[in-house]
């Protein structure tokens, strides 16, 4: 070894046992020319999960699992992350089951999947969900789920969960009983039924429409600090417009068929198929674009970290493509 590499390791060597490491060798690393997200694009298909979420229900009692959830997690990551920001789940409950009310720092919205007959309960506002709805669910609000009539109910679960990876501040908080005393309401701020976000794309011209979920209670302001939603249409065998954003997406396929073409800055290509109650998510940065490969409409609904980014004023959008 040349003298000066051996006094350069020497060097590096001396600096572990006081704690510090030299930021010249890993600045490329730490700040790269594009964004560099962990995550991978990936679909979850519904036909092959449903049976999986039936077993659960089969095998696994409510006193077993205060949620019954199947995380879907990204193969090139860990729990709880869909991407390196986002978490995603399949919640199962069945009839008289009653997932026990708590509340903790995390934010979470639900897409009504599959079933009727159940509902959510935030602060006493008991609300019946259907298919294609969008609950919420704020932080730090008591909250409870259950199912009345007959058959399962399915949902697909948004949190910010990994987020508190990173700032480990996150905790819950249980109910002193299961269910938080509640009444039924028809209207209220954290409920989003399909049906006019549905009418409100229809009503867009040309083939792709995007519909973006506000709160209701502060005007033009978003779901949440860290999350927020969109539903997407996209007429029969046509395109959406390409999209590239350092947000990344967690999407499901509410009705329709198709494929997503999901370009890396190399020019490779990834094309993800998905079919009716798949889920699938796009990791920051990608350059991407949705085909509608059925005759009819297809409806998209997605959540994202765009807020976050856009809180932090690190949010970067390519206008260019």
């Amino acid at each position: 070894m040349a003298p000066v590499q051996a006094e350069k390791t020497e060097f590096l060597n001396s600096l572990k046992p006081e704690n510090v490491e030299p930021l010249w060798t890993v600045m490329s690393a730490m700040v790269p020319p594009v964004p560099q997200p962990k995550a991978t694009p990936t679909v979850w298909r519904y036909k092959s999960l449903r049976p999986l979420l039936g077993e659960a229900g089969r095998l696994v009692p409510a006193e077993e699992s205060e949620r019954r959830v199947l995380m879907l997690i990204n193969p090139s990551l860990k729990a709880p992350q869909t991407t390196d920001t986002l978490y995603a789940g399949l919640q199962y409950i069945i009839p008289g089951e009653v997932a026990p009310a708590h509340r903790h720092s995390a934010f979470a919205l639900r897409f009504i999947i599959e079933g009727d007959g159940g509902f959510t309960n935030v602060e006493g506002s008991k609300m019946y969900m259907e298919r294609g709805d969008v609950i919420l669910t704020p932080r730090w609000q008591w909250h409870d789920h259950g199912k009345d009539g007959n058959g399962p109910m399915i949902w697909l679960d948004g949190l910010d969960l990994p987020m508190f990876q990173a700032i480990p501040v996150n905790f819950a908080e249980h109910y002193k009983e299961d269910r938080f005393p509640s009444t039924d309401v028809e209207e209220t701020p954290l409920k989003f039924p399909w049906k006019g976000v549905q009418e409100y794309l229809d009503a867009i011209s040309g083939d792709h429409a995007i519909f973006d979920y506000k709160s209701k209670e502060k005007s033009g302001a978003e779901l949440s600090t860290i999350v927020g939603g969109q539903a997407e249409r996209i007429s029969p065998n046509a395109k959406s417009a390409w999209r590239q954003e350092s947000s990344s997406f967690v999407y499901h396929v509410y009705e329709g068929h198709g494929h997503t073409v999901i370009t890396e800055a190399n020019g490779e290509e990834t094309i993800l198929q998905w079919e009716q109650k798949d889920t699938f998510c796009i990791p920051s940065w990608k350059k991407f674009r949705h085909v509608n490969e059925s005759s009819s409409q297809t409806y998209l609904f997605n959540f994202s970290d765009t807020p976050l980014l856009k809180n932090l004023a690190i949010h970067r959008l390519n206008s260019d493509i």
